[in-house]
């Protein structure tokens, strides 16, 4: 496993022409990495939920979902927040 000082040391594997602003590492182990990214895709900003996975020493996008407003991200939190007690 990764140690937490050195998760943020590598930049997320993202080309031109997206424009990484900043981004947080959720998990990284075990050949899995998902990030939070806030990026510029053709003058727009968005955030997306990234996973990706290590194969031949290289990582490769397996998801990507993108949240392209607040009033998207309210309906994904409202959702979620109805569900997330399900869990316990």
């Amino acid at each position: 496993m990764d140690r937490p000082e050195r998760r943020e040391t590598e930049k997320v594997p993202i080309i031109d022409p997206l424009k990484v602003i900043e981004y947080k590492t959720i998990n990284k182990r075990f050949g899995w990495w998902s990030s939070v990214v806030l990026l510029e895709s053709y003058g727009r900003k968005q955030v997306c939920f990234y996973l990706w996975q290590k194969r031949d020493d290289k990582w490769k996008r397996k998801q990507k979902f993108a949240i392209h407003s607040q009033e998207d991200w309210e309906l994904i939190t409202n959702a979620v927040e109805k569900m997330i007690g399900e869990l316990t």
